[in-house]
C-alpha cells in the first residue's frame, strides 16, 4: 500500500501492527516519531530563511525554529554575526560597559535572539535556520518527509508503538529500520550539499 498522506500512514501502521483497536493512539505514535525526527534530522529541506528588524537587545525567534545556521545583518555591507555563549555575552557587555553599536555577536537566550552590541540603529537581520518538520494532522495531511521518506514515518511510528504495546522483541526491529531510514536521509542531504564528494579539506601551501 502506498503511503502518501496522513490517513494512509495511519492505516499502514495499523496493518503492520495487525491491530484494529489502536485508532485513538496511532496519532500519538506519529507525533512521538516527529519529535524524534526534529531531534535527530538536519536536512536541507528543513532550512528556512527569515528576515526581521532588529533595533533592541532581544528579538523573537521564528516560531518553527530548531537550530541556527547563520545570522547576518543585511545592508550595503552584509556582516555575519558570531554565535557565542550566554556567559561570553555577559562578559562582553561588562567589559565594554554595554556600549551600543553595530551587532557583531548573538546568543540564543530564553527563546529569543540576543545581540551584542545592543543596536545603535535599526538593522535588518537575516537568519538561516533549521525549522521543525510540519506536523501531520487531519488538516495537514502531508509534508516533505512523508513525500520523500514514508519509510521513516512508518518505522518511527512503529518504534514508538512497541513500548505502549509491551512488544520488546519488535522494538529492536523497528528501531533498526528507523535508524537505516534516518541514515539514508542524512546521506541524501550530504550528497545534495557536497555532490557526493564529502567534505573537502583545503590545505594551505607555504
Amino acid at each position: 500500500m502506498a503511503i502518501t498522506n496522513y490517513t494512509e500512514l495511519q492505516s499502514t501502521i495499523a496493518d503492520f501492527l495487525n491491530r484494529d483497536d489502536l485508532t485513538a493512539v496511532i496519532p500519538t505514535f506519529i507525533s512521538l516519531a516527529e519529535a524524534e525526527f526534529n531531534r535527530r534530522l538536519r536536512h536541507w529541506r528543513m532550512e528556512r530563511r527569515s528576515n526581521a528588524v532588529c533595533d533592541t537587545q532581544y528579538s523573537a525567534l521564528p516560531s518553527d525554529f530548531l537550530e541556527p545556521i547563520r545570522l547576518q545583518i543585511k545592508d550595503t555591507a552584509p556582516t555575519e554575526l558570531s554565535l557565542i555563549s550566554m556567559s561570553e555575552m555577559l562578559d562582553r557587555r561588562d567589559l565594554q560597559n554595554d556600549t551600543a553599536g553595530r551587532p557583531k555577536y548573538y546568543a540564543i537566550v530564553d527563546g529569543t535572539i540576543e545581540v551584542y552590541p545592543t543596536p545603535d540603529a535599526e538593522y535588518t537581520l537575516e537568519m538561516v535556520y533549521y525549522s521543525r518538520i510540519d506536523a501531520l494532522s487531519v488538516s495537514n495531511t502531508s509534508n516533505w518527509l512523508l513525500n520523500y521518506h514514508p519509510d521513516a514515518y512508518l518505522y518511527g511510528s512503529l518504534a514508538h508503538s512497541a513500548p505502549y504495546l509491551s512488544e520488546d522483541a519488535r522494538i529492536q526491529i523497528w528501531a533498526g529500520l528507523l535508524q537505516s531510514a534516518i541514515d539514508g536521509i542524512m546521506r541524501e542531504d550530504e550528497k545534495a550539499k557536497y555532490g557526493g564528494s564529502g567534505h573537502r579539506i583545503k590545505i594551505r601551501s607555504y
